[in-house]
């Protein structure tokens, strides 16, 4: 059995984008952690989830995979607070109620909290990517633009499943 981890932010929803966005409208310097951070710890999840476009149909494409037999599926994603997990996980639950979900706190890798030893991360943060390579997993950068990586790139969730054929 496969195990594979998917990345929530800029993965699954294009919350990256719509959080930006937001802070260039209310007059937050994105750059400034500790400004961030705050935004962040303050921003309301829900809404924000809610009104975020997916990427590509990313939930109708983790449906599919959850039917593969062979792969071991699991949401991995970092939260800065805990209105965000409880927002991300009641998002998920809503939409693929069997869809396993672990909140990784920010200040922590997600190689520490899971074991990656032969298991998939699909993230879209190269930094996270190569912390799971080091600790024996196997990465795959997610990108909305085909460019030149270290690791293999996907540009769509629909391409795990060329991955899971070989």
């Amino acid at each position: 059995m496969r195990k594979i981890y998917i990345d929530f932010d800029g993965v699954i929803l294009d919350t990256i984008k719509s959080t930006y966005d937001l802070m260039d409208e209310l007059g937050v310097d994105k750059y400034n952690v500790k400004e961030a951070r705050i935004f962040y710890r303050t921003l309301d999840w829900r809404k924000t989830l809610e009104n975020t476009p997916q990427i590509h149909h990313s939930v109708d494409t983790l449906k599919k995979l959850m039917e593969i037999e062979e792969i071991e599926l699991c949401v991995l994603t970092h939260i800065v607070s805990y209105d965000e997990g409880v927002a991300k996980i009641d998002y998920l639950k809503k939409r693929i109620p069997s869809l396993p979900v672990i909140l990784v706190p920010k200040e922590f890798s997600k190689a520490e909290v899971v074991n990656p030893k032969d298991a998939i991360l699909v993230d879209d943060y190269t930094l996270n990517l190569k912390e799971w390579k080091r600790k024996g997993g196997i990465g795959i950068k997610f990108s909305t633009i085909k460019k030149e990586n270290e690791f293999p790139v996907i540009t769509n969730l629909d391409e795990i499943f060329d991955l899971t054929d070989k």
